[in-house]
């Protein structure tokens, strides 16, 4: 048999384990991080920010609602929300208070950076691995994000909504990634933190690895998903163990 990575079978006890033989890189050869949730604790700022301004507007939004939206882009977002508050709903004025108060939120307390992101990024960087970041937020939202998260250049490349006809769960994000990284699309592990990612990363044909924002972790992307890890160093500690 020659050099490769594999997954165990097992997914139990937090996470299926990484068994390595020989080099990983025989296994794959680029990382796709995905963003709001995974890399940056951006969901519990947009739940923040969606409950003020519904509540302003005569609505209660619950935690639970809120975080249902985890891993939509902003189309699917606007049409549960004119389901859940009804046909008359005022988008433009929602989008603005939301807004509002999101920037004020984080322009006085920052994004925080999920646990494992650093010590995962220094272990891809040291084997000379591209990465990149695909997310379903429009560029200029994902950069701010990023700057305020103080990330800003971290990336290189940042694929977006803006760069697909088709936002996730459609393939096109991952494709398009794995295109800017030239490198095979079933040589790029794909890391998300939702339903919505896992289905787009196993429709496109990457090594999926889930890793949930929030808890306890939806079992449909666990069953989905090669692996399961409850955060990002779960998985730095394990990949390259041999």
């Amino acid at each position: 048999m020659g050099n490769i990575l594999k997954l165990s079978e097992s997914k139990a006890g937090g996470g299926a384990r990484l068994a390595l033989y020989g080099n990983h890189k025989d296994f794959f050869s680029a990382v796709i991080f995905d963003m709001d949730g995974l890399v940056l604790d951006t969901e519990s700022t947009y739940s923040l920010a969606w409950q003020k301004a519904s509540a302003e507007m005569g609505h209660e939004f619950t935690e639970d609602f809120c975080l249902s939206m985890s891993g939509l882009h902003y189309q699917a977002i606007e049409q549960k929300l004119i389901n859940f508050c009804g046909a008359d709903f005022d988008l433009k004025a929602f989008n603005r208070l939301s807004g509002v108060y999101w920037r004020r939120h984080v322009n006085e307390q920052g994004i925080s950076i999920k646990k494992g992101f650093f010590n995962l990024l220094d272990k891809i960087d040291n084997a000379g691995m591209p990465f990149c970041l695909a997310t379903n937020s429009r560029k200029v939202n994902a950069l701010e994000c990023l700057k305020l998260a103080g990330l800003e250049g971290v990336f290189s490349i940042v694929v977006s909504r803006d760069d697909v006809s088709k936002a996730k769960p459609s393939p096109d994000i991952f494709l398009t990634a794995a295109n800017y990284l030239n490198t095979p699309i079933n040589r790029c592990l794909a890391l998300e933190d939702s339903l919505t990612g896992v289905k787009a990363a196993v429709l496109a044909g990457t090594q999926s690895i889930f890793i949930p924002s929030v808890f306890p972790a939806d079992q449909a992307a666990v069953d989905l998903a090669a692996c399961f890890f409850n955060n990002l160093d779960e998985l730095a500690q394990i990949i390259y163990s041999i």
